[in-house]
């Protein structure tokens, strides 16, 4: 198998191959160990390596606390010893028990996911959300010590504003301390306009990796849900989804989807993944597959090469 070039995630020093895995689904929809590794081995294998979490994975799961999904990483780092193989980046700051970004709260979620994880360093530790009752002095300050300590490589802001990711970024300059190198916002085919208005041309204009989450749409780009009636494919979220992306406009970019998967023998899914990492400001995408058979489909996202006509006429598609 060709090996997958490597991107830089912003300064850090870390790179990482076009597309990260979601670790929201284990505990989750993944509920053991040994299908978790499955998972995880087929992905390293496959020629990845940043796998994607938070310490509130998946706490929204009847039974569920919050860890489930660090633990289970942390257990197929054990029996692989595949530790070196992989870039592991975790959140801190909207899990119900370690909620906020105070420098003590910082501290001790940290010693947590480490614990879970099983290792010494985070890769890539990042500000799972904006927290403005902490000034960005004390947040950053909180980060700074834990790179120090070594328990952290590099960090990361996920759900800022571009107002709030620009003024991090200017503290952290003008304070002398470790910036967020990485950006993670809700970003995909459908879901244009947010990311693409005021915090695009800032992670362009500053270097910043970008990891963009819900890259296919909760399943609406796979194709999945193409009627109402589709909605009970997936119990969890199907009438979300449905009720969300299931419009005219919608519509018309599974129609561009279609299109251009025919063109090359690819499944939709595979199409919007590679339309992300086309992207010149997207770093690695972060897409989530419950079984091998799913995985093994999205990781050939990173082999499309879409031409520059299949990108214009996705673009019109989903013109926001």
């Amino acid at each position: 198998m060709t090996s997958i070039p490597q991107r830089p995630l912003g300064k850090s020093g870390i790179s990482v191959a076009p597309l990260a895995l979601g670790g929201n689904v284990f505990g989750w929809s993944v509920k053991d160990a040994a299908s978790t590794g499955k998972l995880l081995d087929a992905f390293v294998d496959g020629g990845f390596n940043l796998i994607d979490t938070a310490d509130a994975y998946p706490a929204w799961v009847p039974g569920n606390r919050g860890g489930e999904s660090e633990e289970l990483i942390g257990q197929w780092l054990k029996s692989s010893g595949k530790r070196n193989q992989v870039v592991i980046a975790t959140k801190v700051a909207k899990w119900n028990e370690r909620l906020g970004l105070s420098p003590g709260n910082i501290e001790a979620a940290v010693d947590d996911s480490l614990r879970r994880l099983g290792i010494d360093t985070i890769d890539l530790y990042q500000a799972h959300e904006d927290d403005e009752s902490v000034p960005l002095e004390a947040t950053l300050g909180a980060f700074a010590r834990l790179i120090e300590k070594g328990k952290v490589r590099a960090i990361g802001a996920s759900n800022y504003s571009a107002e709030r990711l620009h003024q991090a970024l200017r503290c952290a300059e003008s304070q002398d301390l470790p910036r967020y190198e990485t950006l993670q916002p809700q970003y995909n085919l459908y879901d244009r306009a947010g990311y693409e208005a005021e915090l695009e041309p800032l992670v362009k204009a500053e270097g910043l990796g970008v990891i963009s989450y819900y890259s296919l749409a909760s399943g609406f780009l796979t194709g999945k849900y193409r009627e109402a009636a589709d909605a009970a494919k997936s119990s969890a979220r199907g009438a979300q989804v449905v009720k969300q992306y299931l419009n005219p406009r919608g519509r018309a970019i599974l129609e561009a989807l279609d299109g251009v998967a025919s063109a090359h023998g690819a499944t939709p899914a595979q199409v919007a993944l590679a339309w992300l990492i086309a992207r010149v400001s997207i770093t690695a995408p972060i897409a989530s597959a419950s079984s091998v058979e799913q995985l093994q489909d999205i990781m050939q996202a990173a082999r499309l090469t879409l031409t520059a006509e299949q990108i214009r006429a996705l673009d019109a598609a989903s013109a926001p």
